[in-house]
């Protein structure tokens, strides 16, 4: 049986930002499973997802807080989790969290299943520029709208230092423009909130090169059916710029439920 992973102090950087990274190739393991992608280009492809536990940001939407705001899982080893990954049924992986690049073992979990034919994709805010080799890359970089109160930081960490604590890495350029010069596929995932996501998402763009419009994707904000109202608006940018329009798949079919 694999160590079960020690308990995080929330409070604390060690814990809240880089999460506790278990010795000898492995890595924190929130949960795995079977699934049919529900966002992004892949939309629909049966994948075998591995979240990782633990990350660096904190946002106010999050839809796993049990890999984010309060971190639980498994010490797993990468030789496992491949075996596992590869035994699927699946040529699709999605490593994904919390945030996947935050741990050095990814490399090799990354490696080893495209070494046995899977097409992996890694799921990211951008904040991280790790090595970890993929075909896809799906960065979501957070907008200002992600940024928690301060009074949610106090009822999900015990601490407001999360507010501030997000804000100032939310966007690493450096580590964005990185990603984007991947020699790989990728999309720039934008949970939208408001209209007014729309000129920030621009102006950020602005700043970044290596993309085109048909790789940024606006996803309506929720963990239920968005409104016609919130469609309908970014259905519009979406076609005014040439973007795509992303809709969450998964909560369609199964609704806000883990291991889906």
């Amino acid at each position: 049986m694999e160590p079960p992973l020690p308990i995080l102090n929330q409070g604390t950087d060690q814990g809240a930002d880089e999460h506790v990274r278990p010795a000898n190739g492995a890595l924190p393991i929130a949960e795995t499973f079977v699934s049919l992608q529900g966002e992004g280009k892949l939309s629909g492809v049966p994948s075998w997802f591995c979240r990782a536990s633990g990350c660096n940001l904190r946002c106010a939407w999050c839809d796993t807080p049990y890999a984010s705001w309060k971190p639980e899982g498994n010490a797993r080893q990468v030789e496992a989790l491949i075996a596992e990954g590869l035994t699927t049924g699946v040529r699709h992986a999605v490593l994904t969290g919390g945030e996947p690049m935050l741990f050095a073992a990814l490399v090799d979990l990354a490696a080893g299943l495209r070494a046995g034919g899977m097409h992996v994709t890694i799921e990211t805010a951008g904040t991280i520029d790790l090595p970890a080799p993929a075909d896809l890359l799906s960065i979501s970089p957070k907008l200002s709208t992600s940024a928690p109160s301060t009074q949610r930081s106090i009822d999900l960490a015990g601490t407001p230092a999360w507010s501030a604590r997000h804000e100032a890495r939310r966007i690493n350029l450096p580590a964005l423009q990185s990603l984007l010069n991947r020699p790989c596929d990728r999309q720039l995932k934008f949970v939208a909130c408001t209209p007014a996501d729309v000129p920030e998402i621009e102006g950020l763009l602005t700043k970044l090169t290596g993309w085109s419009p048909a790789d940024v994707l606006l996803m309506p904000e929720g963990v239920v059916q968005p409104s016609a109202e919130h469609l309908a608006w970014v259905v519009q940018a979406c076609v005014k710029r040439g973007w795509r329009f992303c809709p969450r798949l998964h909560i369609q079919l199964y609704g806000n439920k883990r291991g889906t």
